[in-house]
Parts: C-alpha cells; sequence; structure tokens
C-alpha cells in the first residue's frame, strides 16, 4: 500500500498570542480526501508526538472536512500523533505539510525535521506542502548545502490572504516574503483562488482552497 506521512505542528496559538491555533483542519481532511479515494494510507507525526492541537473542526458548509474529520481512524492519529524521530521514512512515498498558523512556529525553524525532509527527498521522496505549510521546508538544506527551496518553484499563503485574514501583524514572519528570498520562484494568484505548483519532486498549493488540489497532484504524481 502507498503510504503518506503527514507532518503537524505542535504549537497551539496564533503566534505568541493567546489565539488558540494550530493545523488548519480542511488543509488537512481535504488532501487525506483525495488520499482515501486513491486507497492510500496515512501516519499523522508532529515534532514531539502526541495531540495535535488543530482549528475550523466546525468550518460551515464543509462536508469533506466534517466526514473526514468523523473518521475514526483519523481522530485516533490526530490524538496520538508519532513523533517525527521515531519514523522511519522509507515507510512513505511522500511527506505532506498542511498549513496552519502553528506551523509558523515550530515546523518553520525545526533543524530536525529538516534534516529528514533533505533526506527524504534526496532518497527521491515526494514532497507536498499546502498554505503555511511550504514554512516547514524553508530550514532544509540538501547534502550539497543547498537550500531546498532554491531548486523549485513555489506557492504559499500570501501576504493578500495575510492583511484580509486579519492575521498580518500577528504571524512570527511573513511566509510570502520568505519564500521569495528562499526559492527559485514565488507565484501567487488572487486571494482565495486555488493555486498548485507542481515542480518535479515538490508539489505546494497557496491557501485552503488548493488543499484538495494539493492531495490530487501527490495521488497523480505517485500513481503515473
Amino acid at each position: 500500500m502507498i503510504k503518506i506521512l503527514v507532518v503537524v505542528t505542535n504549537h497551539g496559538t496564533l503566534g505568541t498570542t493567546d489565539e488558540a491555533n494550530g493545523t488548519y483542519a480542511p488543509e488537512l481532511t481535504h488532501a487525506l480526501e483525495k488520499f482515501f479515494a486513491a486507497g492510500f494510507g496515512f501516519d499523522i507525526a508532529s515534532i514531539h508526538g502526541g495531540a495535535a492541537p488543530i482549528y475550523g473542526e466546525d468550518t460551515e458548509g464543509d462536508a469533506i472536512n466534517a466526514m473526514i474529520l468523523a473518521r475514526e481512524d483519523v481522530k485516533t492519529k490526530l490524538q496520538n500523533t508519532l513523533p517525527v524521530d521515531d519514523i522511519q521514512l522509507e515507510n512513505y512515498a511522500a511527506i505532506f505539510f498542511p498549513g496552519g498558523f502553528g506551523l509558523l512556529s515550530d515546523l518553520a525553524e525545526h533543524k530536525g525535521v529538516a534534516a529528514k525532509t533533505a533526506s527524504f527527498y534526496e532518497s527521491g521522496g515526494l514532497i507536498g506542502a499546502v498554505c503555511h505549510g511550504p514554512a516547514a521546508l524553508l530550514p532544509v538544506t540538501l547534502s550539497n548545502g543547498q537550500p531546498l527551496l532554491e531548486k523549485h518553484v513555489v506557492s504559499g499563503f500570501t501576504r493578500e490572504e495575510e492583511v484580509e485574514f486579519g492575521t498580518i501583524d500577528k504571524i512570527p514572519f511573513l511566509l510570502e516574503e520568505a519564500l521569495t528570498r528562499t526559492s527559485r520562484k514565488y507565484v501567487k494568484r488572487s486571494p482565495w483562488t486555488e493555486n498548485v505548483i507542481v515542480d518535479d519532486q515538490l508539489i505546494t498549493g497557496q491557501n485552503p482552497a488548493s488543499a484538495g488540489g494539493v492531495g490530487e497532484a501527490i495521488v497523480n504524481y505517485l500513481l503515473k
């Protein structure tokens, strides 16, 4: 069975505020829905393991989100995420980083996860990320000293979307600026429209509307 490793944040607030945050549920569930439809298996990991903080579980009118979050396997794995240090990467065909603001405060600078991601990529593994998820790729450096993002065209949450969402003054850093500075090229579309970039072993999406598209692109890549 093809299996996907989903890596989520342990950080449960928006930056240094006391506003509850974590992983944005629809960015996880809309990708998982594509994986399940293809018959893929999955595990969920985080830096420390244990229960993963999530938000957006009650997004109005999102039937896919409600359906996936109601699955017992999803609920169990979100409550018992695997510590990344315990993961055997050879068991997986792809790593997927869903977004959420919490990720900006841990995965965006975690050298251990970055080292595992680099090793997985250099062994031919596929990496996917959506919205703020590409922040987890910022510290990834390959064995030749080159930043992973320097090789790729990417997308991720935009400045305009931060402004419209009311988070521009609360986030630890602006992802668009970081990706523009680090990647080979950063590509964005109008706020809240789907934008999925497939660039060889790296698949990225701009915002929550892109989560299903990133999931579908991962499936198509692995089944080609």
